[in-house]
């Protein structure tokens, strides 16, 4: 009795997975003892007994046969065994449908694939067949409607071989139920085709390399087997006939099919071409959509676009995409001049020239757009301020409205300094400023003064941008935005850092242009003959006023603030202070220029009404002229930060001091002028005072003009307030406005005032004295008068008293005017009478005694009316005349001098009141 055995254990199979008919091998233990042992086997629950190959106890080959389940245990049953186990598991794969002009190595069953009649009214080829579950995967419907996948994917397809198709609504529509896993193994097979169709007929071969081998070895075992029972010796060759049959078949085949295969090849290369077209559009349209968009100005897009198709396509070898690549730089080639045919073009606001920039960058354009656009924005700065010196010059009238249409760009048009006064003296005269109606607006100031508006208008308003711009470029944020920062930004700065000086030289060029420009307009003699010509041209018909210069010299102001904001180098725009200061100095000169001639025409304006002090208007008017000028001087002489004080230079204090003693000169000038016209000279003036001053003059009237000695002393009351109170109160605001030299200018103005005084004083003493003196000798020898043979004295004979009524007369004409002369002029005048009187009695060669009473009363008399104004020459003169006399020596003829003297005295107790004024103090001249 034989020992029982084990039971088959399945332990390996190769493969693992497979489709139907699959060739296996399979490996384990206790397979049974021979072919006659291995009574059954099963894969996947299917008996593939039938074409088992038992090999060893260990070893069994056979084919898969089709399954119920996809994946299943292997089953050997043994007689010497029984059932088996198994360790491994098979996976059986569904077998994918062949198309009818599908290649296979294995004969195809075509029960199970298309029938064509089910086509017939559907008007589809036979070419255009393609599988009905192309994922390989059960198609599981949904219940989504039709209409809401056609109105949730417009203009789309759910058929995959549409060419909107959408892979969503396919899946949505045949697989919404389907699994993850299930969806896994669809994308799986997917991959598979796809690398099946990619490798091809070599793909084809190796799949059915093994069919092949089988192919052959079962035609080989024929045909020993024939040529071993010598079949093929009767009737011919079997094998022949059947290579024959074969060979007619095949012809047969590629007859029939030949038409079809060719279309099919050529429907292959149309769809592949097609697909092409379809993979690559974006390569194709690329050359359209760049003109597009460059019309639209989307210049964004078309630069993502370049980069994506030189990302893809730049080193391509495939001939038309190069031939399209090519069309692509040839339109990118016309983008870049165009772009910098835009950056240099003028005017054009900074974020433009920025914008156009990166653009060049991004494109890589061959050169440095930055430098060139910086550059051009140099030459467009200078042409605009050639261009704005040239319209002013020829005074055309639409050259204000072509700055602001030239500027209108990145800043509001602002109206000028110029504007605003104009606006505000058209409204307070009442009339309605209307711009529409009135251009020329602009040019109602002086055409220099509304040149430099215009011409720092043009810089502050370009060269802001033409400084940001060089920032930008220094600092590399030119580049910030592009996609090759870091590299752009490098290499910016290092150009930036070569081309520094250079730079330097262009801003040095716009303000030196700048300075030139308006020293040509305002001062043409601080330029030479050759600067002259290119920057001068004006016709100087008459010297800008101080109030024009004092504009231009605020306007020069705000432009250098405005471009030392941008942090521009201090050196730089030294050229401005440097203009600021002679343009200061020149308002100076001019405004005490323009003074003095408002000063000569204060004569014009005398009116000869005297106050209580015997002053005119005149010195008052003098003072508030050069006050206000002082006043008008404020801002130019001020020192703005960064300015040098106006009188740093010894050149400008010493002629500033001289115009503004020229100027006193002139007023005092105007004052000897006045004293000395005629009544024909001067217009009819009214000589009026104060009601408080005593009217002693009976022919003075409200009709009566100024009498030339008159006029004398008027104008020695003004002089002598000009030395006591006009000239202090100039030198305190001189000093207050910062002038230099202020004590210089007054020591020099009282000289020439004093001087003047004493001229006139002379004079006037000389029209007064002299009658009043020349009266006296033939006063006293009237009658034929003598010394030595006279009558006893009765009184004080008339000369003496017509010469003390011609003085109280002097004392009432000056008094009238001025009480402040009276002491004065009284003093020159007695004193010239007690002279006259000492030289006449020294010149008496005797007297008698009633001849010497006579002349002791007479000068008695007078030294008694006049002692009040005598000065010590006077009273040295009436000593020297009494000494002359003889003396009294009889008590009776004192006594009768005495009674006589109190009769004068008494007599002319009224006139001789004006000599005892308690106010009047004598002077010592």
């Amino acid at each position: 009795m034989s020992r029982g055995r084990l039971p088959p254990l399945v332990t390996g199979i190769s493969p693992n997975e497979g489709v139907g008919w699959t060739k296996v091998t399979i490996r384990g233990e206790n397979l049974g003892t021979g072919p006659a042992d291995l009574i059954g086997l099963s894969i996947c629950g299917h008996n593939c007994l039938l074409t088992a190959e038992w090999m060893s106890a260990s070893k069994i080959v056979c084919r898969v046969g089709p399954a119920k389940n996809d994946k299943g245990e292997i089953i050997v049953t043994t007689k010497s065994g029984g059932d088996g186990t198994s360790t491994v598991s098979f996976k059986l794969l569904k077998p994918e449908k062949i198309g009818i002009l599908d290649q296979s190595a294995v004969w195809v069953d075509e029960m199970n694939y298309y029938d064509m009649r089910t086509d017939r009214n559907k008007g589809i080829s036979p070419l255009s067949l393609r599988p009905t579950n192309p994922l390989g995967i059960d198609i599981d419907k949904g219940k989504v409607p039709q209409k809401d996948l056609e109105g949730l994917f417009k203009s789309m397809s759910g058929d995959f071989t549409s060419e909107n198709f959408s892979a969503t609504w396919y899946l949505i529509e045949n697989h919404s139920a389907t699994s993850f896993d299930q969806l896994k193994t669809a994308a799986n097979n997917l991959r598979k085709q796809a690398n099946k169709k990619n490798e091809g007929s070599l793909a084809y071969v190796k799949g059915g390399l093994s069919t092949f081998f089988e192919a052959q070895d079962a035609l080989s075992a024929i045909h020993q087997r024939l040529e071993l029972d010598g079949t093929e010796k009767v009737e011919g060759s079997m094998t022949q006939k059947l290579e024959n049959v074969l060979n007619r078949a095949s012809v047969t085949a590629d007859t029939l099919f030949q038409e079809v295969l060719g279309r099919k090849d050529k429907a292959d290369s149309t769809r592949n071409a097609l697909n092409v077209l379809q993979r690559f559009k974006f390569l194709f349209n690329l050359p359209l959509n760049i003109e597009r968009n460059i019309q639209k100005g989307d210049y964004d897009v078309v630069i993502n676009d370049y980069e994506k198709a030189k990302s893809l396509f730049g080193n391509t070898e495939v001939q038309v995409f190069k031939k399209v690549y090519a069309e692509v730089e040839t339109r990118i080639d016309a983008l870049r001049s165009l772009l910098l045919d835009k950056l240099l073009e003028t005017p054009s606001t900074l974020h433009d020239q920025k914008r156009y920039i990166r653009y060049l960058s991004e494109l890589q354009a061959p050169g440095d757009p930055a430098w060139q656009c910086i550059g051009a924005q140099h030459k467009w700065i200078l042409q605009l301020m050639q261009n704005c010196k040239e319209n002013d010059v020829k005074g055309q009238k639409g050259s204000g409205m072509l700055h602001s249409s030239m500027l209108d760009l990145d800043s509001d048009i602002r109206p000028s300094p110029i504007s605003l006064l104009s606006q505000s003296a058209s409204l307070k005269r009442g009339s309605s400023f209307q711009s529409s109606r009135d251009d020329t607006w602009r040019f109602k100031g002086p055409k220099q003064v509304t040149f430099v508006e215009n011409l720092t208008e043009v810089v502050i308003s370009q060269l802001p941008n033409f400084w940001k711009l060089w920032i930008s470029y220094v600092n590399g944020s030119l580049f910030s935005e592009t996609g090759e920062k870091s590299g752009q930004v490098e290499k910016s700065k290092k150009n930036a850092r070569q081309r520094q000086n250079d730079f330097r030289k262009m801003i040095q060029e716009v303000m030196l242009s700048l300075m030139k420009l308006i020293r040509g307009a305002l001062l043409p003699f601080s330029l030479s003959e050759v600067e002259l010509k290119q920057y001068g041209g004006w016709e100087m018909k008459s010297e800008l006023s101080g109030q024009w210069l004092t504009q231009v010299i605020h306007t020069v102001r705000v432009s250098y603030e405005a471009l030392a904001a941008l942090e521009i180098p201090n050196d730089l725009l030294q050229v401005m202070q440097d203009l600021t200061l002679d343009l200061r100095v020149r308002c100076l000169m001019v405004t005490l220029q323009q003074t003095s001639e408002d000063v000569k025409r204060l004569a014009e304006k005398a009116d000869w009404v005297v106050d209580n002090e015997g002053v005119t208007t005149l010195p008052s008017l003098f003072e508030h002229c050069i006050v206000q000028t002082l006043e008008s001087l404020k801002e130019p002489m001020e020192c703005k930060p960064g300015e040098v004080n106006i009188f740093q230079e010894e050149r400008t204090q010493n002629q500033v001091c001289e115009l503004c003693v020229g100027i006193m000169k002139v007023f005092i000038n105007c004052l000897e002028q006045l004293s000395t016209k005629t009544d024909g000279d001067v217009d009819t003036s009214h000589l009026s005072s104060d009601i408080a001053s005593p009217d002693l003059f009976s022919n003075i009237h409200e009709d009566f003009s100024p009498t030339p000695e008159q006029r004398l002393l008027i104008i020695l009351s003004n002089c002598q307030y000009l030395e006591k109170h006009t000239f202090i109160n100039l030198a305190e605001h001189f000093e207050k406005h910062g002038f230099h030299g202020s004590e210089k200018i007054t020591r020099m103005s009282v000289e020439s005032v004093r001087d003047l005084d004493q001229r006139l004083f002379e004079t006037y003493i000389e029209l007064k004295a002299d009658p009043i003196v020349g009266s006296l000798e033939p006063g006293i020898y009237a009658g034929y008068f003598d010394w030595k043979d006279c009558l006893p004295p009765t009184g004080v004979r008339n000369y003496l008293k017509e010469a003390l009524v011609n003085i109280i007369s002097v004392h009432a004409e000056v008094f009238t005017v001025s009480k402040e002369l009276v002491p004065r002029i009284l003093s020159r005048i007695v004193d010239a009478v007690a002279e006259e009187m000492s030289r006449l009695m020294q010149c008496v060669s005797s007297f008698s005694k009633n001849g010497a009473l006579q002349a002791r009363l007479e000068l008695c008399a007078l030294q008694d009316a006049i002692a009040s104004y005598l000065s010590s020459e006077g009273s040295q003169s009436f000593k020297q005349a009494l000494e002359a006399l003889p003396q009294l020596h009889s008590g009776a003829d004192k006594k009768l001098l005495e009674e006589l003297l109190n009769k004068f005295k008494s007599s002319m107790h009224l006139q001789l009141n004006c000599f005892q004024a308690p106010s009047v103090c004598p002077i010592k001249t």
